[in-house]
């Protein structure tokens, strides 16, 4: 079973790309705390599609705290020098805005939720 859940901070902004076919990428950091001695954070790389995307786009920025349950996904290419790159991922089905809203149409909701539709 490919099952992950993550509370943390955004370490970025939200970067939204349009690709063919009316498809949505949104894709940023989060910065998860590790329960250790050393503290310090884990930095993992959250994607979200489509009406997710815009929501996410919309909401939220670098700083933000928001829970994610999602998969791991594994990719690869070969970047335009010819090496060959690998990355892992977390594909969000669900992205709960955790932070109070700062939006001005966010409503007075402590908290917003953006639901992937299965692509």
């Amino acid at each position: 079973m490919n099952c992950v859940t993550l509370v943390g901070n955004l370490a970025s902004d939200v970067e939204m790309k349009e690709l063919a076919e009316e498809r949505k990428l949104a894709s940023f950091l989060l910065a998860v705390d590790r329960e250790s001695a050393d503290g310090g954070a884990d930095f993992i790389r959250v994607v979200c599609w489509n009406r997710q995307a815009e929501t996410c786009a919309e909401y939220l920025a670098r700083g933000e705290q928001v829970a994610i349950d999602g998969r791991l996904r594994s990719r690869s290419w070969q970047d335009p020098d010819g090496k060959r790159r690998n990355a892992v991922e977390v594909v969000a089905s669900r992205v709960q805005f955790l932070s109070k809203p700062k939006h001005k149409e966010a409503g007075q909701a402590q908290t917003k939720e953006a639901v992937a539709v299965a692509s």
